[in-house]
């Protein structure tokens, strides 16, 4: 065989290897909604940031900007977050709430909400324990820390897009550290309370959180698994 047969095999290899890792991950990450309380080493948190820090970005912008908030500092955020959403006070997120969810959308949203409902024993039609439900996301889900992730107005959309992708690739490598992660759209509903803890400057931009930390497996809420659509459905193929 010549060298370069060799090399193409071992490449392939390599290749395969590679995307088996990446399912590998991608099935098993889940939002995780129970949180061990210990915190998780500096050292580990700065390798998951370093890693996301390789994603990629419209013209290498790389518009993200994460602040993450750890010890008795989460603690304070937390309650800060917590008493803000318990009050009722009126959302004020930085970019626009989906207007409403229609057909298949709708329809995966109540699945995912009633396999959590389910997890947790809430009734169909309890709105109380839903609600009460809801509001566990600005405990964090009693999560050691917090992200929250930020970009700048000028970009827009595709700022909050390359966020998105940064988000994604974050909690993929927090799941190959052994590490538990949820995205929280819900902490963005309140950027006026993010924006004034924090002391943002003006033209920064809430897109999400992400409470993390090493999960409990052995809670119920983090038992159940979200679908996800047959590929006929997510894309189009034209051509050969």
């Amino acid at each position: 065989m010549s060298a370069a047969k060799a090399q193409g095999r071992a490449a392939a290899a390599a290749s395969a290897d590679a995307i088996d890792v990446l399912e590998g991950l991608l099935a098993a990450r889940y939002s995780c909604r129970a949180f061990k309380p210990e915190p998780v080493p500096r050292a580990v948190i700065e390798r998951i940031a370093l890693a996301a820090q390789r994603t990629a970005s419209w013209c290498n912008s790389q518009p993200w900007h994460v602040t993450i908030i750890s010890g008795a500092e989460t603690e304070r955020f937390r309650k800060v977050m917590y008493d803000t959403a318990a009050s009722g006070a009126e959302a004020a997120p930085d970019f626009p709430w989906p207007r409403e969810y229609l057909g298949v959308y709708l329809a995966r949203r109540r699945e995912s909400g009633f396999q959590l409902y389910d997890a947790v024993g809430i009734a169909k039609g309890d709105k109380a324990a839903a609600a009460r439900q809801a509001l566990e996301n600005f405990k964090f889900f009693g999560a050691p820390h917090v992200a929250i992730v930020t970009t700048t107005e000028p970009l827009g959309v595709y700022g909050a897009v390359d966020c998105g992708a940064y988000v994604g690739n974050f909690m993929l490598a927090a799941q190959a550290l052994g590490i538990g992660s949820i995205a929280q759209a819900a902490l963005a509903r309140r950027s006026d309370v993010v924006r004034e803890y924090l002391k943002l400057p003006d033209d920064k931009r809430v897109v999400c959180g992400i409470s993390f930390g090493y999960p409990k497996h052995d809670d119920v809420i983090n038992g159940y698994r979200t679908s996800r659509a047959p590929l006929p459905e997510a894309v189009t193929f034209i051509g050969e």
